[in-house]
């Protein structure tokens, strides 16, 4: 179950929270805006108690009434999406937005039963009451993998990469041709147009930064994963 220490972030505009879900150590994020209480979730993984624990304490990371507004998945595998079904049914009689990959919603769709509400494209950007993403799409782990980016005034920008990037390597891909793709997008789409001092926040285990990962970019490209 969550617990207070699912605080990790308190931002000018946002509070980020974060708990592991499920045998697999699946990362779920909360972000809540303390201006207006709306709350984005990323990656319903497993463990729709523990989730909903985790809303709970965030409670007190505003003045205002909290409410989910929407889910937003990274990609299609299975340990991201078993507990979507259930955080997305409508809240207070409010409707939940599910917001996927372009190119994995449909899969999410027949695994979960659950409607895709919005299908994401590399540049847009996610608007939800005092909540902005941008949307980045990193191809290779699977074809609609998408990582989320948070601007924060006066600090540093934080990457919600699901199973694209994590400290030590991108993420698994299945061929030659997949793992090309995803670290040339990795490596123009992230470590050219960020700061060193990014946070990423992976789908499972430590944050780090790109600056801790930077150095290491041509070792991955020549180990090829």
């Amino acid at each position: 179950m969550a617990s207070e220490g699912s605080l990790i972030h308190d931002l000018p505009a946002v509070i980020v929270r974060r708990i592991a879900v499920s045998d697999m150590s699946n990362n779920v994020y909360l972000l809540t805006s303390k201006k207006t209480g709306a709350q984005v979730l990323i990656d319903a993984a497993d463990d729709a108690p523990a989730i909903s624990a985790m809303r709970a304490e965030a409670e007190t990371d505003t003045p205002c009434d909290p409410q989910l507004r929407a889910v937003l998945t990274t990609h299609r595998h299975w340990d991201h999406i078993r507990a979507l079904a259930e955080i997305a049914r409508p809240q207070d009689g409010e409707p939940v937005e599910t917001w996927a990959g372009a190119a994995d919603a449909e899969a999410i769709e027949e695994a979960e039963g659950v409607r895709i509400d919005r299908r994401l494209h590399h540049g847009e950007t996610f608007r939800c009451d005092g909540i902005e993403l941008e949307v980045i799409s990193l191809r290779g782990h699977t074809e609609g993998s998408v990582a989320f980016a948070l601007d924060v005034e006066d600090g540093p920008t934080h990457l919600f990469t699901g199973d694209s990037l994590f400290p030590g390597g991108v993420g698994k891909t299945w061929s030659d041709e997949d793992f090309n793709r995803l670290i040339d997008d990795v490596e123009s789409r992230l470590f050219a147009r960020f700061a060193d001092d990014t946070l990423v926040h992976p789908g499972h285990g430590d944050p780090t930064t790109l600056g801790a990962e930077r150095a290491e970019l041509p070792q991955w490209r020549e180990r090829g994963w």
